[in-house]
């Protein structure tokens, strides 16, 4: 089991890892799924809205994305997350830029775990594990 953590072409440090590693392994034990390789990498809104156009033919930024490589119960991924995004997201939200982070880092989980949010019943759905998985992150790890 192994989550790493990566930063391509912006300049953030992500603190309390082994705090925030620690919950995303219990999120996923509850989800009855064990992590194989979760491999997070923070980019600038320019890199993710290249990636974006690329891989999803969508020209526009967003706060993650998820590349699946799972098996059937071991959960496996590339996400790529816009700090831009998310800081812009948090400041719409009115809520901390970290407790934002976690959200969108469990969102990617949550797909990678087999939850969608193409429609408004799965984007419901979604919206309600991650409040029930925000809850249990140590908030030793929101700090900034």
């Amino acid at each position: 089991m192994k989550i790493s953590f990566f930063f391509d072409d912006v300049s953030f440090n992500l603190k309390r890892k082994r705090k925030i590693t620690s919950w995303l392994e219990k999120v996923a034990k509850n989800e009855k799924k064990t992590i194989d390789n979760l491999c997070y990498v923070f980019v600038s809104d320019e890199k993710i809205q290249d990636m974006n156009c690329k891989y999803l033919h969508h020209d526009y930024t967003t706060d993650i994305l998820t590349f699946d490589l799972s098996s059937e119960d071991a959960i496996s991924g590339d996400m790529y997350i816009s700090v831009e995004t998310v800081k812009e997201n948090a400041k719409d939200y009115n809520v901390d830029f970290q407790a934002e982070l976690l959200r969108v880092m469990l969102h990617g989980v949550l797909h990678l775990c087999g939850y969608n949010d193409g429609t408004e019943e799965e984007q419901k759905e979604m919206r309600g594990k991650e409040d029930e998985y925000l809850v249990m992150v140590d908030t030793s790890a929101n700090g900034t």
